[in-house]
């Protein structure tokens, strides 16, 4: 289908979009024409709703005002006490600097480029310092225990904090496998494990004991074979291991990493640079935000000691900055349930910062028919932010009609009455939440389709 043919239609009125979605009163919304700033349509635009990750949308800005466009952040290893012959004679530290894409190829390179540096033995401690930001075990407490978006965070990442765990059932049992997995590479790690046990609820449960993420998970929920990405509670003790084992292939043997809070004098042997920080910022995880926000923090000179912190301090800067008098904000990715923005903040901000490039790093949102058939060459190109929590489905961002008029928008939807009835295990997939969330993505680009219309440069006086 052509996108031509799909836009030809008559506009609905806000009244029935929000009836179709069955989201009356739980809407909040603005668009504003970007030439001109004039204010074209809202909905309980003054409301706070939470923002889901929109709110990567505000750490972005936060992170390049602090840090700016160019910034990189290294990843180095470390020897003390000297190398002679090519032993280090002290300790070999692996130093997090707070790269959050990080990854076991990347390490892989490290490792052979400590060899290639001439590195063949360390007669002192593996050690790794992962203390460049504050060390967090979760983004967020009240999320469920095995959800990957929700890891540990600190000075040092990977894989963006999570191992793959793997089954495959033979006879009656089941082998496991805990890996730090690439395409490359699969080393195992010690400092997850998994048991399997008789039980029918519930699916998992996650213990830290003795430096070690202990988790079972019910038999009955596994099938035949299957894989999924667990969250990481001791990122550093993670990388470490993975490390560990790859310069092993290397012939170099370390002991077990050993965490330190305070770095050491050293020579560094190996330096890692992570891309600079805007092409970093069109990758949208928790774990690159999260990590972002608390470095902008830190480099605007502040000593955060919880997540909540840091994300208080980037609220005060958005409304000083952005003109988000409203912003209130628990953390840098949006996934805390107390996060609130409102869609006149969020287009002013979007406003204010026309034209400084923050288009080019949000992603194309994909229009579709009423069958979620992509539509093919559609008339209206939108940039923007998607944020999705259970019942709450957020987008921010920027849409350019088919005559070339471009506009800012917020559409913030939450059912906070449902939410309050969730528990922490439903979470994961709660009932109704998937045909809620396609309500609300339907209902967005009804709206994105009448502002296109209505207030386009050569259909506002028709």
């Amino acid at each position: 289908m052509r996108g031509d043919d799909h836009f030809k239609r008559a506009v609905p009125e806000i009244a029935d979009i929000l009836r179709e979605a069955r989201l009356t009163d739980k809407v909040s919304f603005a668009v504003s024409d970007v030439t001109a700033g004039v204010l074209r349509e809202s909905n309980d635009a003054s409301t706070g709703r939470p923002p889901a990750s929109v709110t990567k949308a505000i750490t972005a800005l936060y992170a390049l005002d602090a840090l700016g466009a160019d910034h990189r952040f290294e990843t180095r290893l470390m020897a003390t006490g000297g190398i002679e012959d090519g032993e280090v004679l002290g300790d070999l530290v692996l130093v997090g600097g707070g790269d959050p894409t990080l990854d076991t190829d990347t390490l892989a390179t490290m490792a052979a480029n400590l060899k290639a540096a001439g590195i063949i033995g360390v007669r002192g401690a593996f050690k790794v310092f992962e203390g460049a930001l504050p060390v967090f075990a979760r983004i967020d407490p009240e999320q469920p225990d095995q959800v990957g978006y929700n890891p540990g965070i600190s000075g040092l990442a990977l894989n963006y904090n999570r191992v793959h765990f793997e089954w495959k059932r033979s006879g009656g049992n089941y082998a496991v496998t805990m890996e730090g997995r690439t395409e490359k590479y699969r080393p195992a790690v010690r400092m997850a494990a998994m048991k399997v046990l008789d039980r029918a609820s519930p699916v998992y449960t996650y213990e830290s004991r003795g430096g070690v993420d202990e988790w079972t998970v019910a038999r009955g929920a596994l099938g035949g074979s299957g894989a999924r990405w667990l969250p990481v509670r001791k990122p550093g003790l993670y990388a470490g291991e993975v490390f560990q084992s790859l310069v092993g292939s290397h012939g170099i043997r370390l002991g077990a990493p050993k965490m330190i809070e305070t770095l050491p004098a050293g020579e560094v042997v190996v330096t890692n640079q992570s891309a600079d920080l805007r092409s970093m910022l069109k990758w949208s995880t928790n774990v690159t935000a999260e990590m972002m926000g608390l470095a902008a923090t830190i480099a605007r000179g502040g000593k955060p000691d919880s997540l909540k912190a840091s994300a208080q301090d980037m609220s005060l800067w958005a409304q000083t900055t952005l003109g988000m008098t409203n912003a209130a904000l628990v953390d840098h990715s949006g996934l805390g349930d107390d996060s609130r923005v409102t869609a006149d903040d969020m287009v002013a901000a979007l406003l204010r910062v026309h034209g400084t490039g923050l288009r080019d790093i949000l992603k194309p949102v994909i229009l579709r028919d009423e069958k979620r058939r992509v539509i093919a060459d559609h008339p209206i190109k939108v940039d923007a932010k998607t944020g999705t929590l259970n019942f709450v489905s957020s987008l921010a961002g920027y849409l350019t009609a088919p005559d070339g008029t471009e506009m800012a928008f917020a559409i913030f939807a939450s059912d906070d009455e449902i939410r309050k009835t969730l528990t922490r295990a439903e979470r994961e997939g709660p009932p109704g939440g998937a045909s809620w969330n396609a309500r609300a993505k339907r209902m967005q680009q009804q709206l994105i389709e009448r502002w296109a219309v209505l207030y386009a440069a050569d259909g506002q006086d028709k």
